[in-house]
């Protein structure tokens, strides 16, 4: 099973205050202006004072205010702007090198990954481990201690986590974990021990979300991102924010009706599109029992395809070409300029390009097949996750009420 957040960015110049203003709406105003400019900064950094206020149409005495004010709040940093000629120097705006950073964390059934990332997304510091048990205080244990492990570690402020989990994640709580044991499970637990803000996704999501970012569909107004592991999961992406839908619990495109009506699926609906695509599938195809792991099932019968075995190639063909269909109908419904395709669905894709290209073209609307949205392999891969972890705990941390929490922290 299979993830969903930017700071907005209208480009409106600082309000001053007035006397018919209601209180709090100044300092709202100035907070504001802050994470725009911060906004800019993370978009395309190195950028001179002078550009980012004409960006954002501010007075430039008030870009250098804020900018001040976000190198106070350690976020930022300044350099000295090669000269271009004549004139007074002016200084670059850049992500502070020792600035605060988040921790991101993928969260799978048998295992994590988590790091921290500062104001450029990119995880670094990035460690993985087995779980010890899978029960869920089991896990929300551990994974607390790996975070506290991650914010002991660093020597420089850590001000939220984002976390990524292999299931579908309802109000910010793991709802259903697709047969793995796991619900209920409270993730936003993990990290409030570091005193910390959480901010919790489905992994595919999340992967998404990193594609859309600086990946794949980067630059994209409107991207399908999916990805195939057990089960399909995946976003829909506008200007770079998942579309979370009303409880967070959107993106489960794995569990459309687009499989045989009388296959059972492990969420407890029948005839979802997983069953016609993952590992689970394959096996069915072949007459084989239903694996324990799925996945790397599903990497087995790809190797075995490969490698001349016509009934593992005859199931991997049928599998390529239902995902292909399913593409199509979302292409059809949601218009993307490009779509994105993770996990197994690069090599579903590979190992079938002329039945996938066929089936996705006959899925087509007509007027759809003369210029068909590219389909392309994500860019991340196995780090897509926690870089979408990263990002929306990110958003957090920058937004007007992020900035306005950690200036207050900074005076206490």
């Amino acid at each position: 099973m299979s993830s969903r957040s930017e700071v907005s960015n209208p480009s409106a110049p600082m309000s001053g205050t007035s006397l018919d203003e209601p209180p709090g709406r100044a300092e709202t105003d100035r907070w504001r202006a802050t994470a725009e400019l911060l906004a800019e900064v993370r978009r395309e950094p190195g950028r001179t004072r002078v550009e980012l206020a004409r960006a954002l149409r501010l007075a430039s005495g008030s870009a250098t205010e804020i900018t001040a004010r976000l190198r106070e709040l350690g976020w930022v940093a300044e350099e000295r702007a090669p000269c271009g000629g004549r004139g007074r120097p002016t200084t670059r705006v850049v992500p502070s090198p020792g600035g605060p950073v988040v921790v991101a964390l993928d969260v799978r059934f048998e295992g994590w990954r988590a790091g921290v990332a500062g104001l450029d997304g990119v995880p670094v510091a990035v460690r993985a481990g087995r779980h010890a048990r899978r029960d869920p205080d089991a896990v929300v244990r551990e994974l607390d201690a790996v975070v506290a492990e991650l914010v002991a570690a660093h020597p420089g402020p850590v001000v939220a986590a984002g976390i990524g989990v292999a299931a579908t994640v309802l109000d910010e709580h793991l709802a259903q974990g697709g047969g793995q044991g796991w619900s209920p499970l409270d993730v936003r637990r993990i990290g409030s021990g570091q005193g910390l803000p959480v901010l919790v996704g489905n992994d595919a999501t999340l992967a998404g979300v990193a594609e859309a970012r600086d990946g794949a569909a980067a630059g994209a107004g409107t991207a399908l991102f999916l990805t195939v592991e057990v089960g399909i999961g995946g976003a829909l992406l506008l200007h770079g924010r998942a579309q979370a839908g009303s409880r967070g619990a959107a993106g489960e495109f794995g569990h459309l009706p687009f499989g045989a009506p009388d296959a059972e699926c492990a969420c407890g609906a029948r005839g979802c599109w997983t069953t016609s695509v993952d590992g689970r599938a394959l096996a069915r195809m072949l007459g084989e029992p239903e694996p324990d792991d799925p996945y790397t099932h599903a990497r087995d019968v790809l190797d075995r395809a490969a490698g001349g075995d016509t009934a593992a190639a005859g199931a991997v063909a049928s599998a390529a070409a239902a995902l292909a269909r399913g593409v199509a109908g979302l292409v059809n419904a949601h218009d993307p300029e490009v779509v994105v395709l993770a996990g197994l669905g690069p090599a579903l894709r590979a190992s079938a390009p002329e039945g996938f290209a066929h089936a996705c073209d006959a899925g087509l609307m007509a007027f759809r097949r003369a210029v068909p949205p590219p389909v392309r392999d994500d860019e991340h891969g196995a780090d897509g996750v926690l870089r979408g972890a990263a990002a929306i705990a990110l958003d957090h941390a920058t937004s007007p009420a992020g900035l306005a929490a950690r200036d207050a922290a900074t005076r206490t």
